[in-house]
């Protein structure tokens, strides 16, 4: 059985930690093993090495989100990368040709999907890998896992089976029905119906032949290129609800979708992140803060105070689900990512009279690391070293850096640089149309960079 994990979001319900690069999934405020915190994707990806499934993974992804995994759970994690967000019957349908066409899975291997971050125990992946012979017993189109509900919840979509006769492990699906009133929810709950918890399994085969139902191409290169064209639609949609036959494998354990704040804080590590107060009287009520300046929560209960560089948000924890609504306007780029080569946070910025643009960022580049070399087409940038040092390597150039020194760098103008110590800098980006895009790279690795060097004699100072 191989294994698609679905990394997407638009990180809007946890505004303002995340965003479109560090959807919630990211968010590094659960208790670890060690009492170290850790993030839901580093969760789930260590049961899946725990329970033996992890060899067997791919995570499908959006471009935007490369760097926070590889950072998170390490560059080996085997990805598959979706050009832009287009829903999870295209994620889900690009991961099945790549299985097929790239690693050369064969059409009877049983695929089972879940997304990257459920709140869960172990078991709940043992009963993952129930699903193969369930799948494969029953002579199912899709095998699904349903969770017994503990409370008529209407958050949730609910799996309804067929009434039947017998004792068997799985249950034959009638219908879905997605979040009732909590009303409805206690009478499908009565009839045996279950949350629907977004897994499932197919044959390989049965996505294959879907695709070329469609006319679709079944390379993945093919699809790849073709990929901006596809439906923006869900796999439940497009493929679960025109299946003809389908069965359920329940799961009587704790399951959570912490995808609200009301739901991430019952499982927080601690009642308060980062700087700031909170008085005793404020009952239940979280503070998370990642900025410098202290925040100070007096007399709320039953709240959460959340603080970045992309915003400020305070909010009972009843009406905290709402807030993706209330922000849908927002166009904001991130102002704070983590990267592979450690992390970016937005200062500043401004735009003049003129058409001219300013943004300042502090960087950190982690020991040991560095960023690709690379140049730009339309920003001037300055560099001023506050911490640490580093290599520069800077047109035919390559020398040591230090706290104190400014570099000047700009457009056309190839560098990269790679720290020694922990390394950051305050960059100052000038010029008109700054965008992230505006990205010219030539070497990832700085092995990379040091034979370019030495095949062009580069002058290297150290």
């Amino acid at each position: 059985m191989k294994l698609v994990l679905l990394s997407g979001g638009s990180g809007k319900r946890l505004w303002p930690l995340s965003n479109d690069t560090r959807s919630k999934q990211f968010l590094k405020v659960l208790e670890g093993v060690n009492g170290e915190k850790q993030s839901m994707v580093q969760r789930v990806w260590g049961q899946l090495e725990a329970v033996n499934l992890s060899n067997h993974a791919v995570i499908a992804t959006s471009k935007m989100q490369i760097d926070m995994i590889q950072s998170q759970i390490g560059l080996n994690v085997p990805l598959i990368i979706e050009p832009e967000r287009r829903d999870t019957f295209p994620a889900i349908a690009l991961a099945a040709s790549y299985l097929y066409s790239i690693q050369g899975v064969s059409e009877e291997e049983v695929i089972s999907v879940l997304p990257v971050d459920p709140f869960v125990e172990n078991s709940f992946f043992e009963k993952v890998k129930e699903l193969e012979s369930v799948l494969v017993g029953s002579e199912s189109d899709l095998a699904l896992i349903g969770v017994t509900p503990t409370y008529p919840s209407s958050k949730y979509g609910y799996i309804i089976p067929e009434a039947e006769e017998g004792y068997q492990s799985y249950l034959t699906v009638s219908h879905f029905t997605e979040k009732p009133s909590e009303e409805r929810a206690q009478v499908l709950i009565e009839m045996s119906g279950l949350w629907n918890c977004g897994v499932f399994a197919f044959k390989l085969r049965y996505i294959i032949d879907i695709l070329i139902e469609k006319g679709l191409p079944i390379q993945y290169d093919e699809l790849l290129n073709q990929f901006s064209t596809l439906p923006k639609i869900s796999f439940d949609y497009e493929v679960v609800e025109k299946a003809k036959k389908i069965v359920a494998l329940p799961y009587n354990g704790d399951w959570k979708d912490l995808g609200t704040w009301n739901t991430l804080t019952e499982e927080m590590a601690t009642k308060q992140i980062g700087k700031g107060i909170i008085s005793e009287d404020s009952n239940n009520t979280h503070l998370v803060n990642e900025l410098e300046i202290p925040v100070t929560i007096l007399g709320i209960k039953d709240s959460v105070v959340a603080v970045s560089p992309d915003g400020i948000l305070v909010t009972d924890k009843v009406s905290s689900p709402k807030v993706k609504e209330l922000i849908k306007d927002f166009n904001h780029p991130p102002m704070y990512e983590e990267r592979v080569w450690g992390w970016s946070r937005v200062l500043d910025y401004a735009t003049y009279d003129d058409g001219q643009e300013m943004v300042t960022k502090r960087i950190c580049i982690n020991e040991g690391k560095n960023s690709s070399y690379h140049y730009h087409n339309i920003r001037d940038e300055v560099w001023t070293i506050v911490k640490g040092e580093g290599e520069l390597a800077l047109d035919d150039h390559l020398t040591r850096v230090k706290a104190g020194d400014i570099i000047h760098l700009p457009r056309g103008k190839k560098h990269c640089i790679r720290a020694i110590s922990n390394l950051e800098f305050i960059e100052v980006q000038t010029g008109i149309g700054i965008s992230d895009e505006d990205f010219t790279r030539l070497y990832f690795e700085w092995d990379e960079v040091l034979e370019h060097f030495q095949m062009t004699k580069a002058k290297i100072i150290l």
